[in-house]
């Protein structure tokens, strides 16, 4: 596994560590009880399904995938905004799991709109006289 896939991996990793332990200074409530288990299992499968990409046969396969863990990162991020905007827990931990998984999704959206690309145009394109190659690399 190249160097820039395994730092994503353990972004991953350390993301949803650090979700689960800000989950640990939100009160137990009616209200909050079926939101803390909904972002654990948002969180925590987003990286066990990038994970799991990583080993796709195919690039179809990988995009699925990683498309999955896209989901799971902006629900994350959803559930995280409203456990803010509630001001639940410890604030400014939540604040940074907010900041983080807004950036984390970008990782995974730029890959799979490369990735995208490269499925409907997986060989060279001719346009007048000028020959353009679409190069996309996604870790194979």
């Amino acid at each position: 596994m190249n160097e820039q896939k395994k730092d994503l991996c353990e972004k991953l990793l350390r993301f949803a560590v650090d979700v689960i332990l800000y989950l640990r200074t939100v009160k137990n409530t009616i209200e909050t009880m079926d939101m803390k288990r909904q972002l654990i299992k948002a969180s925590t499968s987003s990286g066990a399904n990038y994970e799991e990409s990583q080993g796709s046969p195919t690039k179809p396969d990988f995009k699925t995938k990683a498309d999955i863990s896209l989901k799971e990162i902006r629900e994350s991020n959803y559930f995280l905004r409203i456990f803010h905007n509630l001001k639940l827990g410890e604030i400014e931990k939540c604040k940074y799991l907010v900041s983080e998984s807004t950036e984390l999704k970008k990782i995974p959206g730029s890959i799979l709109s490369k990735l995208t690309i490269f499925l409907l145009f997986p060989f060279p394109f001719y346009l007048g006289t000028l020959t353009f190659f679409v190069i996309i690399t996604c870790g194979y």
